[in-house]
């Protein structure tokens, strides 16, 4: 797959071949042998039939009025060359002075491999190109003026689209100083990248009154407006030229928009003239169409198929723990991928110096590591134009934060329109890191979707970010315009036990499902889904994910990895099977993990010390108005939470240290079952609930609602 990217020549040519031996049977007619050499891996002509190879000369030596028909090739895959027996005929005097100066190493023409599964069937697939420009802003297809588009006619044929280009008025003639060009022309075609075509042009002349007659033993050059076209090859449809007129070999336009096709060389014998030029298109490697992502339907029915993704990831070469990556444009590439297909990486263990002390050093081993990535040959042949259509990155791991730079780059940026992979982390296995989610964020900024292909709930995720937050969770396609709009309840409770709350929690939760089509509040309505939020865990969490589910609610939990450094808290390892949305951390953002919850309603179980934090994280947030000053429900016996909360806030109170701030206590609400609950819900939404700063202060640090 690397050797394909970094090729410099389209798949269907080969580079240019030079004579290693020739014969001149009669100042017409010469046989000459081709040799073609460093012709790439990928070139088409070495995998289908020979019959569909054939020798294209080249456009100024056809000009000229030389012919030139191969008979006999062979082509040598191990080898990458070709040789390949040519017969050269000259129409017209200047012909017959250029044959005689061909020799050994004149480069005349290279191969073009007629791929009929390559041929361009709709003609949609041209017309559109009218409209689309390249990545400097460059036309892909016009004809004449970039505006020219009704004079462009296509045509269907025997499944096949086909151009008929008309003729312009006239016929192209040579100053009698061409025989002395010959000479030169002869000795630069040494030098297979000496262009003379535009030197050729300062010789020929338009004779606007000329006939389009074909006339034995000449040649007979005819001009159309130019054709540009970078995303296809034209190739002359002789069949469909009129009876006993016949094109040169000279018949491809190639796909660059600076070399025009503008002159055709034709000879042969013929009563009427030419009016048109038929031609059938060949379509380039699928990554270099300058194809756009919303022009794949196939490509997008197939990464909205479940089934299909994870197929196309079981074709990743082993072992599991080496990096892949594959660049997709097209659904049957997608659907056809093959394990050789993938650039697959062995991971190497970096240590990097640090920025601040080894600048320079640390620069290099960053772009060594980058280099590295089984991603970077396809971001680094987006940069350098050797990919043009626009598809999706398929990874087995998502790519290291490092690797930030070149994915936002302007081009990668322009033709990457998707990222998906199996798992987070080769080292964490599905627990991202905190630059991971700062990733995560940008490119959901610059508008590059990621979607998780998830081995653990076999569900396609999607990277969304949370509505005016810096962060985001991972949600099935499916659920992802509901999670935008939901309000965020969230069960906080011990990993240990799950109490007896279940029932009332069921109860509360389904009481809100109805309210929320009987309120109009900002943060709860008709419109508005109910997404519930746990830690991920057993226990509470469990139960409160289990209920969600049941109810048909958003299940989510943010999934911290607990079992990576010590065997204190190992039970809290286990995910609970109940979770559709998630976002995952490692321990060492532990803090940061209980930060990004951003629950709208919070709701309290009995636990333990992280239940404590939490309570407390969610004070802080009703104090420095980060969030709404919501009511917190606190489920159990008032005995508990007093013995939890009360002495705490007396004792703050009484030291001065939340001088007002004391007003955060009428957020939090005791209740011991359902309907209490849903009275407190009901208030707030209705506007009728004392709670907030101007509310008042309740000494045990919450409220008990009888």
């Amino acid at each position: 797959m690397e050797s394909y990217l970094i090729s410099d020549l389209y798949d269907l040519v080969s580079p240019d071949g030079y004579i290693s031996a020739i014969t001149l049977n009669a100042p017409q007619s010469a046989e000459a042998t081709i040799q073609i050499q460093n012709i790439s891996p990928a070139f088409k002509g070495f995998e289908i039939e020979q019959e569909k190879v054939f020798f294209n000369l080249k456009s100024t030596l056809a000009q000229i009025g030389l012919d030139g028909v191969g008979s006999e090739y062979r082509l040598s895959f191990r080898d990458r060359s070709a040789t390949v027996k040519v017969t050269l005929t000259a129409y017209g005097n200047p012909a017959r002075i250029l044959l005689q100066n061909l020799s050994i190493g004149s480069y005349i023409g290279k191969l073009f491999a007629a791929d009929e599964r390559r041929k361009v069937r709709d003609p949609d697939y041209l017309l559109r190109m009218f409209h689309r420009k390249d990545r400097i802003g460059r036309p892909l297809l016009f004809l004449g003026e970039p505006k020219s588009e009704d004079e462009f006619v296509l045509e269907k044929r025997d499944g096949y689209t086909i151009a008929f280009l008309s003729l312009q008025d006239g016929v192209l003639k040579y100053d009698a100083a061409i025989e002395g060009f010959l000479p030169a022309l002869g000795k630069a075609l040494k030098y297979p990248h000496f262009r003379m075509r535009s030197l050729l042009q300062l010789l020929q002349h338009w004779e606007p009154q000329g006939k389009r007659v074909c006339k034995p033993e000449e040649i007979l050059l005819v001009r159309t407006q130019p054709l540009h076209i970078r995303t296809a090859f034209g190739k002359v449809k002789q069949e469909l030229l009129p009876e006993g007129v016949y094109h040169t070999s000279a018949n491809v336009l190639e796909p660059d928009t600076k070399a025009s096709g503008d002159v055709y060389e034709l000879f042969g014998h013929g009563s009427s003239e030419v009016k048109t030029i038929p031609l059938e298109f060949y379509t380039l490697e699928p990554h270099r169409e300058h194809v756009f992502f919303a022009d794949r339907d196939q490509l997008q029915s197939c990464l909205e198929d479940r089934e299909a993704l994870f197929k196309a990831f079981d074709t990743a070469p082993g072992p599991l723990h080496h990096k892949t990556a594959v660049f997709v444009v097209k659904g049957e590439q997608l659907l056809r991928l093959k394990p050789e297909d993938w650039i697959a990486r062995e991971p190497h263990f970096h240590e990097f110096p640090g920025m601040i002390y080894q600048p320079e050093r640390q620069m290099l081993l960053v772009e060594q590591y980058i280099e590295q990535q089984p991603a970077y040959p396809f971001l680094r042949a987006i940069e350098e134009g050797l990919i043009t259509s626009q598809g999706v990155l398929f990874v087995r791991y998502f790519p290291s934060p490092l690797m930030k730079k070149i994915l936002l780059g302007e081009q990668v940026h322009r033709c990457l329109k998707g990222i998906y992979f199996q798992y987070p982390s080769l080292s964490y296995g599905e627990f991202f890191s905190h630059e991971d989610r700062s990733m995560l964020q940008d490119l959901a900024k610059f508008a590059i979707p990621v979607f998780w292909v998830d081995q653990k709930t076999k569900n396609i995720l999607q990277y969304v970010p949370k509505p005016n937050k810096d962060t985001g969770m991972f949600v099935p396609l499916p659920l992802v315009e509901d999670f935008l709009k939901a309000a965020s309840f969230g069960i906080y409770g011990s990993n240990l036990m799950s109490g007896d709350f279940e029932v009332e929690l069921q109860s509360l939760l389904q009481g809100m499902e109805e309210m929320r089509h009987e309120v109009d509040h900002p943060l709860l309505n008709k419109t508005t889904p109910i997404a519930l939020i746990t830690g991920g865990g057993p226990g509470v969490m469990e139960m409160g994910n289990r209920v969600a589910k049941k109810l048909g609610l958003l299940s989510c939990a943010n999934v911290v990895d607990f079992g990576a450094k010590t065997k204190a808290v190992v039970n809290e390892q286990k995910q609970n099977p109940y979770i559709d949305i998630k976002m995952t951390y490692r321990l060492d953002r532990l803090v940061e993990r209980q930060a990004e919850f951003h629950l709208d309603f919070p709701i309290f179980l009995a636990g333990g010390i992280g239940t404590d934090f939490e309570y407390c994280l969610e004070e802080v947030r009703r104090k420095v108005g980060s969030i709404l000053a919501t009511p917190v429900l606190l489920f159990g016996d008032p005995g508990y939470w007093k013995e939890k909360i009360t002495h705490r806030f007396q004792c703050n109170l009484a030291s001065g240290t939340i001088a007002g701030s004391e007003w955060v206590s009428n957020c939090f609400y005791c209740v011991q079952n359902a309907k209490q609950g849903l009275k407190i819900y009901k208030r707030y939404l209705a506007g009728n609930l004392e709670i907030g700063k101007n509310g008042p202060i309740y000494p045990d640090g919450f409220v008990t609602v009888s």
